[in-house]
């Protein structure tokens, strides 16, 4: 947020929500209002997302209009999906990847050693 008049006033509208002396909806409106009429707010590029952050922590659920909402959710099964889809892939290509065939027995053999190895540096250091 670059502009100095709008954080001075975000904090003070904060205030009067805190008190309940403002309805949260209304700070929002104020916000919106001064972002579309201020020269530095229409040029700052991330205003938008600050002022959908603020939105999500002064407004309580009920109160942030349904079709918002419903978009929102969408998101975010959809963001759950690709995370899903992606977790699914990894899985699938780290069990392509071994054959119990390819796992040779002196790897086997090696990983123990080290295993032993690193086990007896902790006993020395305990000492």
């Amino acid at each position: 947020m670059q502009c100095q008049r709008l954080i001075k006033q975000i904090k003070a509208w904060y205030l009067h929500v805190s008190n309940e002396t403002m309805a949260p909806a209304r700070m929002v409106a104020f916000i919106e209002k001064h972002a579309l009429e201020c020269d530095i707010c229409r040029e700052d590029p991330d205003l938008q997302e600050e002022i959908e952050k603020i939105t999500e922590l002064v407004l309580p659920e009920s109160k942030i209009p349904k079709a918002v909402r419903m978009q929102q959710e969408q998101e975010e099964m959809a963001k759950q999906e690709a995370a899903a889809e992606a977790e699914e892939e990894s899985v699938a290509g780290d069990k392509e990847g071994v054959d119990e065939e390819d796992v040779d027995e002196e790897d086997v053999d090696d990983e123990a050693e080290k295993t032993a190895d690193v086990d007896e540096l902790n006993g020395n250091l305990e000492n």
